[in-house]
């Protein structure tokens, strides 16, 4: 093995292993784990790296996450300084230095956002083949988010599992056992809870995750798309249409305020005990948990997570989301960057951080299904299969600038606040939709 110098790092699960004294996690360790499928980069000479990623929703995230930045200084004597945005900052961020070229060297984005500046970023080619090789190879649609004309031009870190987070009590009071699997059931679920005086909550403000990834499924589930398999704009149809007066039915059992929620903001209704259920991570039930506030223990201790019910699609249609490390290339250290990508993607770091955040990202690679995060609590387990089960936002068509801009510009999101609202009507809202999403899909 090559000994470790600060400007020489060799990476494997048997390298990371001897250099940390930690032993390599068997549950993750794939067939050539070491060997001839590792990667080694010369680190360059005062190498330092600026990180840019989201803020955390679990504590246990950010903690480990500076533990293993800690660990790779020491190992390789880069010091590294990680800036934590708001979710709705990073995007635009992380464009203004693609397009000025400078900046942060590595950014943690939102879904396809580096098909946004392709030829801005550093080819991750060899290291994806390497790491899913080892690792028992990159789910499908983590490698359809990080490739473009068949190279890599970032890596999934992971997939921010999204499901129904609910109260058990309440449900079983509103005259339900468990949440219905069908669309129509998970009406009626809703309508009942509303006159119980315990309203669910969906966000339809500009939240990155909540508002994007429960839309989405509402028009998927009814058959809905955004575009055609060819990226024509394909949105003004019968099947939208079904989703939105649908839409409008179950927005009349949302609690108030939903049209201008961020990210956090369901998350504090739900913990505030205004509503019974919505669409987050498992970051609510952390929260609970974990709480030394016995009334938010009781949350914790009553708080269920199911996947979204299936509509008249026929079948899964759940969006979720990706976060993806992508490294610019204005960096001024890519080797040193490319190491570090590779540092947080090895079992000694990616286990322990994906099992001290419970879940909160699952993971990309598919030997890390086998972490004991997702069977100790029985209430994890739903997020393990994210990756495996959820749809690109692109779908059906390709991803690329045009779904970029289409998710970045809420474009979804706000089809389905103006219909449900009733601020226009199903077929004004499709329109205005079909116009937006015509500026990014130019034929």
């Amino acid at each position: 093995m090559s000994k470790l110098t600060r400007r020489e790092f060799l990476v494997t699960s048997a390298a990371a292993a001897a250099a940390s004294g930690m032993g390599v996690n068997a549950f993750a360790a794939g067939p050539g784990a070491a060997g001839a499928d590792s990667i080694k980069y010369p680190i360059e000479q005062g190498a330092t790296l600026r990180v840019l990623r989201w803020k955390r929703f679990v504590q246990g995230d950010e903690d480990l996450w500076n533990a293993n930045v800690k660990k790779f200084t020491e190992l390789t004597g880069v010091a590294v300084r990680t800036d934590s945005e708001g979710w709705e900052d990073v995007r635009p961020k992380s464009a203004v230095a693609a397009n000025v070229g400078s900046g942060p060297d590595i950014v943690l984005g939102w879904f396809d956002d580096p098909q946004q500046y392709p030829t801005k970023l550093i080819d991750m080619t060899d290291l994806a083949d390497s790491l899913g090789k080892r690792y028992g190879g990159w789910y499908d649609v983590c490698r359809k988010y990080g490739t473009k004309d068949g190279k890599w031009i970032a890596l999934p870190l992971g997939v921010i599992g999204n499901a129904l987070v609910y109260r058990e009590s309440q449900i079983k009071a509103a005259g339900f056992d468990a949440i219905p699997k069908d669309t129509a059931g998970f009406l009626k679920l809703c309508q009942a809870l509303k006159a119980k005086d315990t309203p669910v909550g969906f966000a339809l403000g500009k939240a990155v995750g909540d508002a994007n990834n429960w839309a989405h499924w509402l028009l998927w589930s009814h058959g809905g798309k955004l575009v055609d398999k060819s990226g024509k704009v394909a949105i003004n149809s019968p099947e939208t249409r079904a989703a939105l007066e649908y839409a409008k039915q179950l927005y009349a059992t949302f609690v108030p305020g939903t049209l201008s929620w961020q990210d956090p903001s369901n998350n504090k209704a739900y913990l505030d005990g205004q509503i019974s259920m919505t669409a987050n991570g498992i970051s609510v039930y952390y929260a609970a948990k974990n709480s030394t506030d016995p009334k938010m223990q009781d949350i914790g201790k009553d708080t269920q997570h199911a996947h979204f019910p299936i509509g008249p699609a026929g079948k899964p249609t759940e969006l979720m989301q990706i976060t993806q490390m992508m490294v610019f290339k204005h960096t001024k250290f890519p080797n040193a960057a490319k190491a570090f990508v590779q540092f947080m993607f090895e079992p000694d770091q990616y286990n322990p951080w994906m099992k001290a955040s419970i879940g909160y990202v699952s993971q990309p690679l598919k030997a890390y299904e086998k972490n004991p995060i997702w069977t100790e609590d029985p209430k994890a387990t739903v997020y393990r299969d994210s990756a495996s089960l959820m749809l690109d936002h692109g779908h059906e068509g390709p991803l690329g600038q045009a779904s970029a801009a289409c998710m970045a510009d809420y474009v979804v999101v706000d089809m389905v606040a103006e219909a449900a609202s009733g601020s226009k009507t199903v077929q004004q809202a499709i329109d205005r939709a079909a116009e937006r999403a015509k500026r990014y899909y130019k034929a």
